[in-house]
């Protein structure tokens, strides 16, 4: 018995090495506060003040059917989408979903600036199986393409471009207890894609204040001479 918890011991960590890491595009500017009925809700942290540059008044989600499906409860299965954090469906319209509540909650704020289209084009949706979060967790990979076009017009405002949205995955007792406390997998997900959306489509932060090199009046610094 001890021989095979040692092998399941020394398996799991070899594959904890294989997960991949999560990316990062910009630095998080927003973090989440409660989530009421599955919807997170943002707080700014600090001084880290996005301004909106577009008034969001469409967004349109694809989720090409050229995407590979896996339902396997492997610890990483080989495919473009991989989720259970719904009941077994439609996995296509149920990662549609998910990224249509995040653009509605991300820019629900966003109304500076001209009227716009925001388009998102899934390449990759690959959060953890079950065997996967209640052992060793990972990260949950999601990857799209992100561009935004005049309402009017139809004029390209952004051009199409790859966004990185991973973020880490708790696995086994943590794990559990994120999900006793209603913290489940679409709430982390969207979560993340929430925050990813709104430093996408916003200004850089303009009120952290500026850092003034300290300069000494001259009296000052003739005394401190003096006094080395």
């Amino acid at each position: 018995m001890k021989t095979v918890m040692i092998s399941a011991l020394v398996a799991a960590v070899s594959l904890t090495a294989c997960v991949s890491q999560p990316e990062t595009t910009r630095s998080a500017n927003f973090v989440q506060a409660e989530v009421p009925n599955g919807k997170p809700s943002s707080k700014v942290r600090g001084a880290d003040v996005l301004g909106a540059q577009f008034n969001v008044v469409k967004v349109e989600v694809d989720v090409p059917k050229t995407l590979r499906v896996s339902e396997a409860n492997s610890y990483k299965p080989a495919a473009d989408i991989v989720w259970h954090g719904d009941p077994l469906g439609d996995r296509y319209e149920q990662v549609k979903a998910i990224f249509e509540n995040a653009l509605k909650v991300g820019t629900e704020t966003m109304h500076k600036g001209p009227k716009v289209i925001v388009r998102i084009e899934v390449t990759k949706f690959h959060a953890l199986t079950q065997r996967t979060r209640y052992t060793i967790g990972g990260v949950h990979a999601m990857r799209f393409v992100m561009s935004v076009v005049d309402a009017k017009t139809g004029a390209v405002l952004m051009a199409p471009r790859n966004v990185v949205a991973d973020v880490r995955a708790s696995g086994g007792p943590a794990a559990i207890a994120e999900e006793e406390a209603g913290r489940t997998q679409k709430v982390v997900v969207t979560e993340q894609l929430v925050s990813v959306i709104r430093q996408e489509l916003s200004n850089p932060a303009e009120t952290r204040p500026k850092m003034v090199a300290f300069k000494p009046k001259a009296g000052a610094a003739a005394a401190a001479s003096v006094t080395q």
